[in-house]
């Protein structure tokens, strides 16, 4: 196994592909988690080697990386030294310094060029492992969600072809995920470079060096489909139309949704703001552990409706019930479920069988049901709406966070006696994270608690 912890650059994209390539497995851990957080991933996964880089940019600086590897593999916690890791490949990208350790820490642009830039593939079976991706857990462990080669990259191909209509001799794509998530493997890897597509990779945010940036991209680059987040979409909203109304976004003709459920006036200012009042909205659900997309409109068939999944794509069997597994029909909620099984499924919590079928198969275990966690309801016409999580799961900017994962990691600070933390709503995120902390005598009495609040963020990362 091979955990790749790297910023959004073209070397993110080779190492996945590479380590594919020779049949091994990859995790790839997203570069905003702490080293507590890739810490617990590594050892989970075993994984043999880390690829990193030195840092990467965001807002215009260099946000250093290595130092959080270095910390993963140190004794943390009194857990000992990290045992499995080898070697530790280093790309060169923000040119900061780094400590160094000789015999385990190697640079990418002095190991890949004595490579061979000829390799014959071999054929693997199709249930081969592929990658294993870290998904938050309400137990606080994160769960390492197995996928294989075959099914998954099948349906994230089908489906980054129908959902979003890539053509790949004309359209310039642009899925503004990181590759630390499940949107960034499937539709920033796997799908579109299998479909052929001319896409964007972009390392940086949406407001730096200047609120307009992802406009001016699309404006330069001729971006045709945009795949993107509803968080970004209400940020865009707070800053004002008059920020995209400076740039031509004449080329866009498919706008997307991921990562949680978009609000119809997001949707309508995506719409008419960004897609001129003319591009279709895809809003499209699906899970890390689905492994590609399961609901979505289909741009130019359907029939939308702003904020609504809508209907399951072909040879996807979706339904809404009750606790009992009934369906619950329409004009009514319940409980979101897969009767039949999907391409892309997940094939298994990695290490943990038992856990695997908890979580998902035991709740309609007489019906052979996929529970996916999610309330939702039909509408009269049986479109599908999704209401969000139904467990202490947080999701904030869509991306799924553990109350219990960012607790262990505030009470592992030696200044934190307890830690009790909550989602609360917010008109950006979704949900953003509310930590309520106590804090020793002893460490109050040496310390000065001004800038507390501050450190504990980034401890947490």
């Amino acid at each position: 196994r091979v955990a790749i912890y790297l910023p959004m650059i073209p070397e993110a994209v080779a190492a996945m592909l590479a380590v594919a390539r020779v049949g091994a497995i990859h995790s790839v851990v997203f570069g905003g988690f702490s080293a507590d957080s890739l810490r617990a991933r590594i050892d989970d996964a075993g994984a043999k080697l880390v690829i990193t880089a030195d840092g990467g940019y965001r807002k215009g600086k260099v946000s250093a990386l290595k130092p959080a590897v270095d910390l993963a593999l140190a004794d943390r916690g009194g857990q000992g030294e990290q045992e499995t890791v080898e070697h530790v490949l280093v790309v060169k990208r923000g040119g900061n310094t780094v400590d160094w350790v000789e015999g385990r820490d190697l640079w990418w642009h002095e190991v890949v060029p004595q490579a061979s830039d000829q390799h014959t593939a071999r054929a693997f079976p199709a249930e081969n492992p592929l990658f294993i991706l870290y998904t938050s857990g309400t137990t606080g462990k994160p769960k390492g969600i197995l996928h294989t080669s075959a099914g998954y990259l099948t349906q994230a191909a089908f489906t980054n072809k129908v959902v979003h209509d890539v053509h790949p001799d004309t359209d310039v794509y642009w899925c503004t995920a990181d590759i630390g998530w499940i949107t960034g493997h499937s539709y920033v890897v796997y799908g579109p470079l299998a479909n052929g597509a001319t896409q964007v990779l972009y390392e940086g945010t949406p407001d730096a060096p200047h609120p307009g940036r992802w406009w001016e991209i699309i404006q330069k680059y001729g971006v045709t489909i945009l795949y993107t987040a509803p968080t970004a979409i209400r940020s865009f909203m707070k800053l004002g139309r008059q920020i995209p109304a400076g740039f031509d976004l004449s080329s866009i003709r498919v706008l997307g949704s991921v990562g949680e459920p978009i609000n119809p006036e997001a949707w309508m200012w995506y719409r008419d703001v960004i897609g001129a009042g003319h591009a279709p909205i895809v809003d499209t659900w699906w899970q890390t552990e689905t492994g590609a997309i399961m609901i979505s409109a289909l741009p130019g068939v359907t029939e939308t409706k702003p904020g609504a999944a809508q209907v399951p794509l072909p040879g996807i069997r979706i339904d809404v019930v009750d606790e009992k597994g009934d369906h619950v029909g329409n004009g009514n909620g319940g409980l979101l479920v897969i009767t039949e099984p999907w391409p892309a499924m997940l094939r298994g919590i990695w290490g943990d069988p038992d856990r695997y079928v908890d979580t998902y198969w035991s709740m309609f275990a007489d019906k052979g049901y996929y529970f996916a966690g999610d309330g939702a309801r039909l509408d009269d016409d049986g479109h599908v709406w999704l209401l969000g999580r139904v467990d202490d799961v947080m999701n904030v900017s869509g991306h799924r966070l553990s109350t219990a994962e960012i607790e262990s990691a505030l009470v592992a600070h030696e200044a934190t006696a307890e830690a009790a933390v909550v989602g609360a709503s917010d008109d950006t995120t979704g949900q953003a994270v509310v930590a309520f902390v106590i804090i020793k005598e002893s460490y109050l009495k040496a310390h000065e608690p001004d800038g507390l609040a501050h450190t504990l963020r980034a401890w947490v990362g």
